[in-house]
């Protein structure tokens, strides 16, 4: 089977700093693959280089058989990519209706009303509060809404940079049940987060990198049991 995401050998530079140095690694369809390693290992710089945030000097991003080049973001959402940003990113100002519309803004006005019915079903707590502006919300809630407003574009590949990043263990524990029942209803997502207990026991696949380079691969199950991962991330 073709996987829906091949990147292969991209090298990415900040200036004179070589951060990404050779990475390749594939998500098939219907799969969580989650990208895991220490801070400053290349994992977020990775997902932003697949959204066409930042550019890769060599190596190609092929999305959907489609070589994405030097892409820019805004159109990589039009073919189905969707970033759920590290940081939340939500619009303060904005109610949390008017936040998720602004995911939609790729697709026709005619299915938004059944797209936002969708999305307050699986955020309940959204729709408590649709009409309240962003920037009163938790973290956690506005961690929800950043994927909510994700989701509003109907991505074929869902990507989430650091979902759990700042949230008290419980809304940990929630988010990372709607990851589960997103992945149940068939989301495709590529997930990079710090946390690689949790992240390892959602996903299908993972890959550790290390200093900008991917060191070891394998199932979330093998990663979860292998004694190098669990001394050097699991706290084992």
């Amino acid at each position: 089977m073709e996987p829906i995401l091949k990147v292969d050998n991209i090298n990415v530079y900040y200036g004179s700093i070589h951060a990404i140095k050779g990475v390749s690694f594939e998500v098939n369809q219907g799969e969580i693959v989650t990208l895991i390693g220490a801070n400053g290992a290349g994992k977020s710089t990775t997902l932003n280089t697949v959204a066409g945030l930042l550019h890769s000097k060599t190596g190609s991003i092929t999305f959907l058989g489609e070589n994405l080049g030097h892409l820019p973001c805004h159109k990589t959402v039009s073919k189905g990519l969707a970033l759920v940003p590290e940081g939340r990113r939500v619009f303060l100002q904005m109610s949390v209706q008017e936040n998720l519309e602004m995911g939609a803004y790729t697709k026709p006005g005619s299915g938004v009303a059944a797209d936002l019915e969708h999305v307050y079903e699986l955020f309940p707590r959204l729709k408590e509060r649709m009409r309240q502006t962003a920037g009163t919300l938790s973290g956690g809630e506005q961690q929800m809404l950043a994927m909510g407003r994700a989701l509003m574009s109907h991505p074929k590949l869902l990507m989430l940079d650091e979902p759990s990043m700042g949230l008290a263990p419980i809304l940990v524990e929630q988010i990372f049940d709607i990851i589960r029942s997103l992945h149940k209803a068939g989301t495709t997502i590529l997930l990079v987060e710090q946390n690689a207990q949790a992240a390892l026991s959602v996903a299908d696949r993972g890959y550790v990198l290390e200093t900008g380079k991917v060191v070891t691969t394998g199932t979330g199950a093998e990663l979860l049991a292998s004694p190098i991962i669990k001394k050097a991330y699991l706290g084992g």
